[in-house]
């Protein structure tokens, strides 16, 4: 995979927070891309110098125009290429020879329109990498800084003063999305530090700038759509420096159809990974994952605006019985918990509220605020109080503005009264109400993001909850495996993969490699019988498809029949094949397969399967991918989370399986294959589970 080229700070400042700015194809109508720009940047009162390029003119505007790159003064910060796809080439190398540090390349038909086209943005990455000039785009919209009111775009953008608190980063491969975003998050009153896209990322990409704002002091949350990352690992490091440094990452990532990865490459000219491994590893960094543009700016309202993390449950006020229970189900659905009041939040509720009123969570004032709207006073600092609640959701009926005039001031003065740290969240249950924009501006003053809708706040709320919940698990300690020396690279014989995976700690079952049948014998003596006979060999990987498994072996007379007819099957079916012995096992009881794997994806790294096997893996293929860094009780909660999860709890009779056995062998396959990087692939399909333990019926390892 391309990796993109690694810029400093100071270099990313000069594209980024230019003091000049060069407009090649500069022009004096209105709708062209360069007028565009000029306008954004009048609009900003940029006060640093602005040179304009175009060979038919003397002049725009006033201002005087030069014929070409090579008549601007030297090391122009920053050079924007409002021209066709003809002229690009040139006027980079041009810019590259100046010394500008860094060129915005609008056009498109580079990396996304075939041969000729990758072979040029190609060369813009050469170029870029030859001058250390910092190129974004091509097939971009430019950026927009609001930290310091400049604006290379040519989507119209208003930026009348520099921002004033922290805000939210958009990095963006798509610029329409960016553009999008940016409306979306300006209509909640939330402010924008930056907004780079990125498109064809020949030689800057969103790692890049995900470094530069990480730093940025006005970047709190960081808002990134994102087609594919050249760079996993790279994403993967610089997210948890996110983390350490405060700051959230919320990641909408098209392409989790076989669709959507197609259109990815034609759009972006980007090769698609798998999306699945992707989501698993970027989730476990620390990313906050979405899956629409409205929940990426329902997540970063939250993030922005609340005190702390959503932790735990959440409490609901609401109005309507028949919303509690639209509630419970929509909750349920989200898995966000609702935990019942402790005895000391139930009893301050019945001393706040009139006897018709029964202390639950979610609470139902009925239309008791209307009538005693104080009663909000009484109540939040009770719910607030209350440990096992990590959040708190207002689903108001509002109606009219009497309504809203009426409930909001006591609203808001409980909110002020309390001081709470944890996330107090408003969701007007009627949207379209009016309200008093006052009152919603007193709401985000105190920290409280306005919702107009309470579902979009229950599936933000639950998002991060997940998110916060997962953070703190991560710092469980994993399971210590000691390193392994591996054998050779390619596929490991069953019988040395199992040893391998017995030296790691995982259970497999007694056994042995017999060269001859006096061996197999002496071994199936000592195991007892009945046994299990498998044909051994690297090239041999579908042993039942050559014959080369026997079962439920009973006796000597049985297993020398069970010999001869194998190693004749096995001639038969590949007759150059020269095995390396037969495996003799011990045949145990019959149990639940379970289906356990581990790939170190070349772009991402380990990443672990785990799932039901037998008819369950191919009927639902109920399977979920994990992090391979997680604790016991971590894969405990995730294989709860299997669809088929009840036959673990126990079903029908059958009692409850030992869940944490098998949790235990996918944790030290997780660290085995984090200390032995030369391991590709592990297969252990079946580990049978039991009332009491666990075995790894079958595995093998491609190294």
């Amino acid at each position: 995979m391309q990796s993109t080229q690694k810029f400093s700070s100071a270099m990313i400042d000069r594209l980024l927070r230019p003091r000049s700015i060069a407009i090649v194809g500069a022009s004096a109508t209105p709708s062209s891309l360069g007028a565009s720009v000029l306008a954004n940047l009048d609009r900003a009162k940029f006060s640093g110098a602005i040179h304009l390029v175009n060979p038919k003119r003397a002049e725009i505007g006033g201002r005087p125009c030069v014929a070409s790159v090579d008549d601007l003064p030297d090391s122009v910060d920053c050079a924007v290429l409002a021209i066709p796809r003809a002229g690009v080439m040139e006027a980079v190398l041009a810019c590259a020879k100046k010394g500008v540090g860094g060129v915005i390349i609008f056009s498109a038909g580079f990396a996304e329109s075939g041969a000729e086209g990758r072979a040029e943005q190609e060369r813009i990455r050469e170029i870029s990498r030859q001058y250390g000039m910092v190129v974004e785009g091509p097939n971009c919209l430019g950026m927009a800084n609001y930290v310091d009111c400049v604006a290379i775009t040519f989507v119209t953008t208003h930026m009348a003063t520099p921002m004033r608190s922290e805000g939210i980063a958009i990095l963006s491969q798509s610029g329409a999305m960016a553009a999008v975003l940016g409306v979306s998050l300006r209509h909640r009153a939330l402010e924008i530090s930056f907004s780079i896209s990125t498109g064809n990322e020949a030689a800057s990409g969103v790692e890049d700038y995900l470094e530069y704002v990480i730093e940025d002091p006005h970047s709190k949350v960081i808002a990134m759509i994102v087609e594919q990352f050249r760079e996993p690992k790279r994403f993967l490091s610089l997210v948890t420096r996110a983390r350490a440094a405060g700051k959230s990452v919320i990641l909408l990532h098209p392409g989790s159809s076989s669709a959507a990865r197609a259109s990815a490459a034609t759009h972006t000219g980007a090769m698609v990974g798998d999306f699945q491994v992707m989501n698993t590893k970027v989730e476990h960094a620390g990313v906050v994952m979405v899956d629409t543009v409205e929940e990426m700016v329902d997540v970063a309202d939250i993030l922005i605006r609340c005190k702390s993390l959503p932790q735990a449950g959440t409490a609901v006020i609401t109005d309507s019985g028949a919303y509690k229970a639209m509630t419970m189900d929509l909750c349920e659905t989200l898995e966000l918990p609702l935990p019942s009041l402790s005895d000391k939040t139930s009893a301050g509720l019945k001393a706040a509220l009139p006897d018709f009123i029964p202390p639950t969570n979610p609470l139902d004032l009925t239309a008791q605020a209307l009538v005693d709207p104080g009663i909000y006073r009484r109540i939040l600092p009770v719910l607030l109080d209350d440990e096992g609640f990590g959040s708190l959701v207002l689903t108001v009926i509002l109606t009219d503005r009497a309504t809203g005039d009426l409930k909001l001031p006591n609203i808001l003065e409980a909110i002020r009264e309390t001081k709470s740290t944890k996330p107090v969240i408003f969701a007007g249950m009627d949207e379209g109400a009016e309200i008093d924009p006052q009152h919603v501006a007193q709401l985000r003053q105190l920290g409280v993001p306005f919702f107009d809708s309470p579902t979009r706040a229950f599936r933000a709320l639950a998002r991060l909850t997940a998110y916060a919940n997962a953070m703190n698990r991560t710092a469980e300690a994993p399971v210590e495996v000691a390193a392994v020396t591996l054998p050779e690279p390619g596929v490991i014989p069953e019988y040395r993969s199992k040893q391998i995976l017995a030296s790691v700690g995982i259970p497999v079952p007694q056994g042995e490699l017999a060269t001859n049948i006096g061996e197999a014998r002496a071994i199936a003596e000592r195991i007892g019988y009945p046994v299990v006979l498998k044909a051994q060999a690297a090239a041999l990987s579908h042993k039942s498809d050559a014959g080369g498994v026997a079962l439920n072996i009973q006796d000597a007379a049985a297993l020398d029949a069970a010999w001869s007819k194998m190693q004749a099957d096995v001639a038969h079916h590949m007759p150059q094949l020269v095995l390396d012995g037969i495996l003799v096992e011990k045949m145990g009881p019959r149990g639940t397969e379970i289906i356990v794997g581990g790939r170190n994806d070349p772009d991402w790294g380990v990443v672990l399967l785990i799932g039901f096997g037998g008819v369950l893996a191919e009927a639902l293929h109920d399977v979920r991918l994990i992090a391979p860094e997680l604790s016991v009780p971590a894969i405990v909660e995730e294989l709860y989370r299997l669809r088929s999860a009840a036959l673990l709890r126990g079903f029908r009779g059958v009692p409850p399986l030992d869940v944490t056995a098998v949790a235990n062998i996918v944790a030290r396959l997780g660290q085995f294959m984090l200390n032995s990087p030369s391991v590709q692939e592990v297969d252990i399909n079946p580990v049978l589970v039991y009332p009491e333990g666990a075995v790894a019926l079958d595995g093998l390892i491609y190294a």
